[in-house]
């Protein structure tokens, strides 16, 4: 999509104004998720955030599910009561970082040459600073979002949801009644093709299927022939998954989004690989939205270097196409062969909605008042996220995280990487439209 730019707005308040400093002292406090409950919890990052809601005049509620894993929950009024509430969410957890591997302190949350640095700056402390910052703002000058907004700052998001969003649902499910629409994480960045500025909004996200495989052989010594050697069935087996080439499969979301790319560059060709290479290193994620994948990440077996062992073990993180969640596994299974287990340890579902509405038109409309003469389009996310809990309450969902990042940054290679960081531009720039678009939603 585009649009031409309104009149910039003077609401009379700064919705800037605190967005570095809460992305910095979030940041600050870890809250890493090891997925096994060893690490420190959510618990002191929530209290930070219902302090400052609770400061804002708004009335938090922490809510745990598990020790130390914490949820913050909050509602925010409307200008027009009666309007389906929005539920506006971010994860408070981030994956865990080495120090020795990073150019900074992982958890030092300083502004380093105009970025905001350490584990989280963009997944996703940086939405939750934007949140924080617009509440703020917005409530010292009496300017209530158009409609009720849900707030949910939810624990676990990382592994899987089951202290966050899951048992939200589950147990909380009536701070949820009436939402319709939701916004949260990975969507709304920008990307460059051919020169011009491409914000991408998630309005899906693929399905998860975390596998372990398992093969079986007869143990014994080391220097006898073992023709049912399990550690060989498996290497054949990872091997099989590690060369497979998913076909190209676009859906309607990553369909609209190439059609963009054909009209950005002038190209004539047909394929969509060749369309998405456009995007350079973001490429890799975004290319993942046209097909199924499956990459092998750990393997475990044996314990001795002349005892050929019994079982041989690999973990797969699969990831399939909205759709085909019934087809994924047993094709799967086909792939390996009879000789190897496929068991699918933690599931998720796949999501998409259509890009169009108001919401749609709220977030567009709210991007190109900031960044005029740029182009909006939708994309099917290659991860998952908390989305896939609120979806069992039939909310539909967006990320819509707003960053304008600079050209030569390899934003998507930061969400889990080492020296993750944000522009300090880019976060302002996003509490601007998050601003914009809370008067439109």
């Amino acid at each position: 999509m585009d649009a031409s730019a309104e009149e910039s707005a003077n609401p009379g308040y700064d919705a800037t104004a605190d967005v570095v400093e809460h992305c910095s002292s979030l940041i600050a406090i870890d809250s890493s998720n090891n997925g096994d409950d060893s690490g420190p919890g959510e618990r002191k990052t929530a209290e930070y955030v219902a302090d400052v809601l609770a400061r804002a005049g708004l009335n938090p509620t922490i809510v745990e599910h598990g020790a130390g894993r914490a949820n913050v929950l909050a509602r925010w009024e409307g200008a027009d009561p009666g309007a389906a509430p929005l539920l506006l969410h971010g994860h408070l957890d981030v994956v865990p970082a080495r120090a020795e591997d990073w150019s900074f302190d992982p958890y030092g949350g300083e502004v380093v040459d105009g970025y905001v640095t350490g584990r989280g700056a963009v997944d996703m402390k940086d939405f939750d600073a934007m949140i924080l910052s617009v509440v703020t703002a917005r409530q010292a000058a009496g300017a209530r979002p158009r409609r009720p907004v849900v707030l949910a700052f939810t624990a676990d998001e990382e592994a899987g949801s089951r202290h966050g969003a899951h048992r939200l649902v589950e147990d909380q499910a009536e701070w949820f009644e009436g939402c319709t629409e939701a916004i949260g994480e990975v969507g709304g960045f920008t990307t460059e093709v051919n020169g011009q500025r491409l914000y991408l909004v998630e309005s899906g996200e693929k399905g998860m299927a975390w596998m372990r495989l398992t093969a079986h052989g007869t143990a014994g010594h080391g220097s006898m022939r073992h023709p049912d050697n399990a550690v060989s069935a498996l290497a054949h087996a990872i091997a099989a998954v590690g060369d497979h080439q998913w076909p190209v499969q676009p859906g309607p979301s990553m369909t609209l989004l190439l059609d963009n790319i054909r009209e950005l560059t002038d190209a004539t060709t047909a394929d969509p690989d060749e369309l998405i290479a456009a995007f350079g290193p973001a490429a890799r994620m975004i290319g993942a939205g046209i097909r199924n994948t499956t990459n092998p990440t750990m393997l475990s077996a044996g314990y001795k270097i002349n005892v050929v062992p019994g079982e041989a073990t690999a973990h797969v993180d699969g990831r399939f196409l909205p759709g085909q969640q019934d087809t994924f596994v047993e094709q799967m299974r086909a792939l390996v062969g009879t000789s190897v287990d496929v068991e699918v340890e933690h599931g998720d579902v796949a999501l998409e909605t259509t890009f169009s509405g108001d919401l749609v038109d709220a977030m567009t409309t709210s991007l190109l008042q900031e960044d005029p003469g740029a182009h909006v389009a939708p994309f099917l996310m290659s991860g998952g996220t908390d989305a896939k809990a609120w979806s069992r309450l039939g909310i539909r969902c967006f990320g819509f995280t707003p960053l304008r990042l600079p050209p030569d940054l390899d934003f998507t290679a930061l969400f889990h990487g080492i020296d993750e960081r944000v522009p300090v531009d880019a976060l302002e720039f996003g509490a601007r439209v998050l601003d914009r678009f809370l008067d439109r939603a």
